[in-house]
């Protein structure tokens, strides 16, 4: 029986969470932590990831400075991004198994969560080929970066980072306008309550995307803490 545990970390700084990842990356790894999904809002961040372009920041130091947005250089995979209030974000920290390990598939499978979630506004989420993430027609609704970092107790790799879904209108003019999202020049971002014309609420989004992200991964159990009930009604 595969175990999933679920929790709600309210509001965070970017920094208090990528440290968190850190050491329950190791936890998962001595096998002394289920597989865990972590659910969260961030204060005003910028992050750039291995694949980053310097150029993508739009924003002087100064008006970083003035709005109060935070810039971290960090190890996931991709460009820039932002994440703020108004945004789901998703740390999956899972346990993969050398045996059968498809890294790909990992990311249609986030992909595959965030799909389903939207079906359930009536909304149809693709993919584009070139790009990771979730896409409403041309603009973003959902952007994915992810590390694998190398089991050191056994054969395979632990998750780290994660997904970031656009769930309030707000969100689109916060901090996209100051950079050029994951160096994507051509195409826009969107949100759940732009696209549904219905307000929203963030926690209400994440207890709502962990029973189709526990199907796409085949977890049969959930448990969690601050998001419950964790299934829908």
């Amino acid at each position: 029986m595969k175990e999933l545990n679920v929790e709600w970390l309210s509001r965070l700084k970017y920094g208090e969470a990528w440290e968190l990842q850190k050491q329950l990356v190791k936890e998962i790894d001595r096998s002394e932590r289920r597989d865990s999904l972590l659910l969260l809002e961030h204060s005003p961040t910028y992050t750039l990831g291995t694949d980053r372009h310097p150029e993508h920041l739009l924003y002087s130091k100064e008006e970083l400075g003035r709005r109060g947005i935070e810039v971290f250089e960090i190890d996931r995979g991709g460009d820039i991004t932002y994440h703020g209030p108004g945004q789901l974000v998703g740390y999956p920290l899972l346990y993969l198994d050398a045996a059968g390990l498809d890294l790909h598939q990992y990311l249609r499978n986030l992909e595959e969560s965030i799909i389903k979630l939207l079906a359930e506004f009536g909304v149809e989420g693709g993919r584009k080929p070139e790009y990771t993430g979730v896409w409403v027609g041309d603009r973003k609704i959902a952007a994915i970066g992810v590390k694998f970092n190398k089991a050191r107790t056994r054969r395979g790799f632990v998750t780290s980072h994660g997904f970031a879904f656009n769930v309030k209108r707000n969100v689109e003019e916060d901090g996209f306008q100051g950079i050029i999202p994951c160096g994507i020049a051509e195409y826009g971002v969107t949100s759940l309550e732009t696209l549904t014309g219905t307000e929203l609420q963030v926690e209400e989004i994440g207890r709502r995307i962990v029973p189709h992200f526990a199907e796409v991964f085949g977890y049969s159990s959930v448990t969690g803490e601050g998001i419950l009930p964790l299934t829908r009604s």
